[in-house]
């Protein structure tokens, strides 16, 4: 077993005359939660969807768990083991906190289409224990007894909590939080800290965008910074805040957009 979970070399992508990202590299080890930060503009969100399969890459290699991986579309990228969160919140919003957990595990059932028709007897045994899965990650997050509410219902901080509930539902080996704690006040963060490392203590490797910058430098193992699509700075929290590169593309000409 590889010590770096995920190996990303020479990322690139282009729209049209915009250079979005140029030469980006990454190595995460498991276990870690590794923060990934930049200015407005700096090609944070390009980067995850390169790597979520949102976006077609124009160059690079990535690796995930020892073995190659082509992140050619969202689902084959699920199937590999990575799951992602968006800064937009997207739940099925009439649908219920429970239900929400269980979509989150059709990349993992084996029963399909047919399986749901019939309803045989396989197919019930997996629904059930797809209902039980839900339902413990639910509790694991800290929202199991609004199981029967429905999704638009929940507060802000616990819709965000129901993401990653079912992100966590189609059993990821890499966790990837697109500003988890955007909109949220104190208190909400300070309880999406204390979540992120009871998961983190779970086994559960974490990629993490975030704009609060705080939140980052106390939480993360390791972080990169990019700005204008390259990177300008990795290491731990306390070696990229003393980067002069860091300092000058937050500080220097008040960012960008």
């Amino acid at each position: 077993m590889t010590e770096n979970l995920l190996s990303i070399s020479g990322a690139s992508k282009r729209f049209g005359g915009l250079q979005a990202l140029s030469g980006v590299d990454l190595r995460i080890a498991r276990g870690q939660i590794y923060g990934l930060i930049g200015p407005n503009g700096a090609g944070k969100t390009t980067f995850f969807n390169v790597i979520t399969g949102l976006y077609q890459p124009d160059g690079g290699s990535f690796e995930l768990n020892g073995r190659a991986y082509s992140p050619s579309a969202p689902h084959l990228v699920a199937r590999a083991g990575i799951a992602r969160t968006f800064q937009n919140i997207r739940l099925f919003g009439e649908m219920t906190v429970l239900e929400n957990v269980m979509v989150g595990r059709h990349v993992r059932t084996h029963q399909g289409v047919l399986g749901a028709i019939l309803r045989h007897r396989a197919a019930r045994a997996e629904e059930a224990a797809i209902r039980k899965r839900a339902q413990e990650l639910l509790d694991f997050v800290g929202i199991g007894q609004f199981a029967a509410r429905t999704a638009r219902h929940l507060s802000y901080g616990d819709q965000r909590r129901l993401e990653i509930a079912r992100a966590l539902a189609t059993d990821p080996v890499l966790l990837a939080l697109d500003e988890p704690a955007a909109g949220m006040n104190a208190t909400e963060k300070l309880g999406l800290r204390e979540l992120l490392l009871k998961i983190r203590a779970n086994g559960q490797t974490i990629l993490l965008i975030e704009h609060d910058v705080k939140l980052v430098m106390g939480l993360c193992d390791r972080i990169t910074v990019l700005d204008y699509g390259k990177p300008i700075a990795e290491g731990t929290p306390a070696e990229v805040q003393k980067n002069p590169a860091v300092i000058e593309a937050y500080l220097g000409a008040g960012g960008h957009a």
